[in-house]
């Protein structure tokens, strides 16, 4: 009777243990899969033009670039790329934020940030083609009229450009359509 008591105890101290490593194991492949996750997110150091190169250049899965206005004579372009940490972000937030980054940037030095060039990441996002965004922009003078590179009808082109690739992003445009509509824009005077 004594002997199976101690197997018992013995059984169950070893189902502890194993519970106990168990609980352990999935502790740490949770913050495993969450470091990696986190990990899989990139954003650049803003640079400019002339001290990088597109994070897009050789990349496995190209990406669709939208020139937004002309460059201003005399103001240094500057390069700005970030990556979705997952497939599960979308374009559009990670367009946001890169913007948002341009613009602070852009504060800092008192001036006004003027988008000149987006590349963005084509659809589908799975893995290893995450929603990416680069933005090549200026830092020009604040005044209140817009800058000579942004008259009021750049302005509105590059609305409609913007609501355009919105439209293209998700799903209700086609890139033919998108081609078409996009080359329609620039044209206009």
């Amino acid at each position: 009777m004594l002997g199976q008591n101690r197997d018992h105890q013995s059984l169950e101290h070893a189902t502890d243990m194993a519970m106990f490593e168990l609980a352990t194991m999935t502790r740490l492949a949770a913050g495993l899969i969450a470091v990696l996750l986190a990990g899989c997110g990139q954003t650049s150091a803003i640079q400019t033009t002339t001290s990088s190169r597109s994070q897009f250049d050789g990349a496995a899965f190209a990406g669709e670039t939208v020139e937004l206005a002309k460059p201003t004579p005399g103001f240094e372009q500057y390069r700005l790329f970030q990556q979705g940490a997952t497939g599960y972000v979308s374009l559009q937030s990670v367009r946001d934020d890169v913007e948002q980054r341009a613009i602070q940037f852009c504060d800092r030095k008192g001036r006004s940030m003027n988008a000149l060039r987006e590349t963005t990441s084509k659809p589908p996002h799975i893995l290893g083609n995450f929603p990416r965004s680069e933005l090549v922009f200026e830092c020009v003078e604040k005044s209140g009229a817009p800058p000579p590179s942004t008259a009021a009808g750049e302005d509105v082109k590059f609305l409609k450009l913007s609501n355009l690739k919105k439209l293209l992003d998700n799903g209700t445009l086609t890139q033919a359509e998108f081609d078409r509509e996009k080359a329609k824009i620039l044209n206009q005077p």
